[in-house]
């Protein structure tokens, strides 16, 4: 019998914003390329850090992919864990300028769209099997409104009536070399984000049941 072709999991990172030399979620996404995953062939794709531009490209890729899967990762400085984003807003505030030099405030990434979208991945499920694994993780109910947002509810809204895919989003922490110049900043390693997000996607890949655990936040 032929071999069959594996099906696709899209995973994309952003190039580097707000003054950094890199972008530890592009660093880690790239290092997936074209890894197999529970009979998944990984593509990647690293997404500028502007509204509308970003938008474009991640839907020509899953034009042409037609993944089964797309999961965005973003930086999140500050932050101290995987977060697993829960919702998307329909709305862009931008506390900085993006890299083309927009700073959009209060204005509706889809006019007339949904006033939100919820991840289609089964994060509780992640959420343990990261932990299990010695990964610090956590389910984050806002994913902000600058560009790692406008990419999760464009990604979500994009797929939304069209196919069958789940998508979603991951912020990681600073990487280490990052976090020197801003004192007293978390970080994580680069191997223990790239597991983590191997972790993330087969689990997503091989749950069809999310878990129900208390995941949620006090404010």
């Amino acid at each position: 019998m032929p071999k069959q072709t594996p099906l696709t999991v899209l995973v994309t990172g952003f190039e580097p914003f707000g003054g950094e030399r890199s972008n530890p979620s592009w660093e880690a996404v790239r290092s997936l390329q074209g890894l197999e995953i529970a009979k998944h062939r990984i593509e990647t794709l690293c997404l500028p850090v502007e509204f509308h531009t970003s938008l474009r490209a991640l839907r020509q890729a899953i034009s042409q992919c037609t993944p089964a899967l797309v999961l965005c990762v973003g930086q999140a400085g500050g932050r101290a864990q995987l977060s697993l984003e829960r919702v998307a807003i329909n709305i862009d505030d931008a506390r900085i300028a993006d890299n083309a030099g927009q700073q959009p405030i209060d204005a509706p990434i889809i006019p007339d769209g949904p006033a939100a979208y919820f991840t289609t991945l089964p994060i509780k499920a992640m959420l343990l099997a990261l932990r299990h694994a010695g990964i610090p993780a956590e389910i984050s109910q806002t994913a902000g409104t600058y560009v790692c947002n406008h990419v999760f509810y464009g990604a979500m809204h994009a797929l939304k009536g069209t196919c069958s895919a789940r998508a979603g989003f991951i912020h990681i922490p600073f990487s280490p070399k990052q976090a020197a110049h801003h004192p007293g900043a978390p970080s994580l390693a680069a191997s223990t984000i790239k597991k983590g997000l191997r972790i993330a996607i087969e689990t997503a890949l091989t749950t069809q049941h999310d878990a129900s655990i208390a995941a949620g936040a006090e404010h």
